[in-house]
């Protein structure tokens, strides 16, 4: 607040150089405080998250894959319990992006890039940028930096966060981004602080190896790093030319590392099924994607080449060929019962076969199998829909845990269900909310005014649409005041 101009100093980055010195000891970080204690309540944070997070959706691609996702909450989960502050509310998210990135945003919202996931070669170098990350928020290097922001709401702040983040990755992208919510004279920039990569990088070494993860997973995969910039040439992205993976940074992580004890660490069935998944929907060649893992397929333990034969499945449900996908998905639930995504794979393949019926009592089988497994569910859901069942897809979808219910999917999932149930009002309700949670504003304003429009609405829709319709309002002006 000591300048007129907005600096967002934010330490996220998983490439300046660490410090010289290894500090090898168990790390007991003082409370510094920040002014961010009284600057923004615990409440205002969770909406300051929130705004972030829809502003992410209107600029990029959040996977709205619930497979995808309960793997990548699982392990941060995993994670976070073995943080320095385990009570932090986090969440989790992949952004679909073949760039090799990762961000920490107000909130606990960790983003990964899955071209980043798909760089990587084993799970604990995947949970090692995760744990950095985590540090970055445990330590509140956001809030010790944004300060300066107190003059604006939280709306704009949060849209202004998510441009930048969204800049690191896309100049074009973030520059236009940040045009729309830019005002007068405020200016933007990032500072890369060597403080905080510091203290993250320390934090997250202690939390990888105590969730049971291998620490020299993180300079093994800095090397990596370093050696994939070499092959970009000139069109290397900005955010690895400003900020390169150095060779004193792998050597002080590799000190840091070996003072562990050394064990295998293998990788879970989650990553080697979620990185084949990623691969099978981002590789445009599919006739690469099968060379890829037919190769796979010849090497490795049986799980593993069961995997490859899951990725080769998945390019074939892809390429239309159910018989040959069905195939392959039904030798594998067969063959690994405890394996949910087998079983989903091969329902979801009868539902694009229009095989419905069959679907369906895949689905409902996977669903006893696997009662907590919401990715089945809103999979099971869109199937009971496609089959003119909406008061059976409603009763599934509703099962599914609170945590999802907040996504865009669920909202989108619900109003498709309520439009199939003959009650239009809710159906353009939950389609509002649908497109408020995904960073649309103005189109929720329409729909709730198209349900405003219904005949025969009862006392409480009527007080529930005016409390939305005025609460999209106030978001919306208030991004409108910034633009002008």
């Amino acid at each position: 607040m000591k300048s007129s101009a907005l600096t967002i100093a934010i330490a996220l980055s998983l490439f300046p150089a660490l410090p010289r010195a290894v500090e090898i000891e168990k790390i007991q970080l003082p409370d510094m405080g920040d002014s961010s204690g009284a600057l923004i309540s615990p409440i205002e944070e969770q909406e300051f998250g929130a705004s972030f997070f829809r502003n992410l959706h209107s600029q990029t691609e959040i996977s709205q894959d619930l497979e995808i996702q309960q793997y990548i909450q699982s392990i941060g989960r995993q994670l976070v319990a073995h943080s320095d502050n385990p009570s932090t509310p986090f969440h989790f998210f992949v952004v679909m992006d073949p760039n090799i990135n990762a961000f920490a945003g107000p909130g606990g919202y960790i983003g990964v890039n899955s071209g980043l996931i798909l760089l990587t070669e084993a799970e604990s170098e995947l949970a090692s940028v995760m744990a950095h990350e985590i540090g970055h928020v445990t330590q509140r290097h956001l809030y010790r930096q944004i300060e300066a922001a107190s003059k604006m709401s939280i709306p704009t702040v949060a849209a202004t966060l998510a441009a930048i983040l969204i800049g690191t990755q896309s100049p074009r992208m973030g520059q236009a981004a940040l045009m729309a919510v830019q005002a007068g004279s405020v200016q933007f920039q990032i500072n890369f602080t060597r403080d905080n990569e510091k203290e993250a990088d320390r934090v997250g070494m202690q939390t990888l190896a105590e969730s049971s993860f291998d620490p020299r997973s993180m300079p093994t995969f800095f090397e990596r790093l370093q050696q994939s910039t070499r092959y970009y040439g000139k069109g290397v992205p900005e955010f690895l030319r400003t900020h390169p993976v150095s060779e004193s940074r792998i050597a002080d992580t590799r000190g840091r590392a070996e003072t562990y004890p050394y064990r295998q660490y293998p990788d879970s069935m989650g990553y080697l099924l979620t990185k084949a998944k990623l691969y099978a929907l981002t590789t445009h060649d599919k006739n690469a994607a099968l060379n890829h893992f037919s190769a796979l397929e010849q090497q490795g333990t049986p799980e593993q080449r069961a995997v490859a034969r899951y990725g080769i499945g998945l390019v074939h449900l892809h390429n239309l060929q159910y018989q040959a996908a069905g195939e392959i998905f039904q030798q594998l639930a067969a063959q690994y019962p405890n394996q949910p995504q087998y079983i989903a794979a091969l329902a979801r393949t009868a539902v694009e076969n229009h095989e419905l019926d069959k679907a369906n009592q895949l689905f409902a089988k996977a669903t006893q199998n696997f009662p907590s497994n919401d990715a089945i569910k809103i999979e099971y859901t869109r199937s009971l829909l496609k089959n003119a069942k909406p008061e059976q897809a409603k009763q599934v979808l509703l099962s599914l845990s609170d945590n999802q219910k907040e996504r865009p999917f669920y909202y989108q999932t619900l109003a498709e269900i309520y439009a199939e149930l003959k009650q239009p009002a809710e159906s353009h309700r939950y389609m509002a909310e649908h497109y408020f949670a995904a960073g649309q504003t103005e189109d929720a304003i329409l729909q709730i005014r198209l349900a405003k429009q219904e005949k025969n609405l009862n006392y409480q829709m009527q007080a529930i649409l005016d409390e939305r319709l005025n609460f999209f309002l106030s978001e919306w002006e208030e991004m409108k005041k910034k633009r002008d």
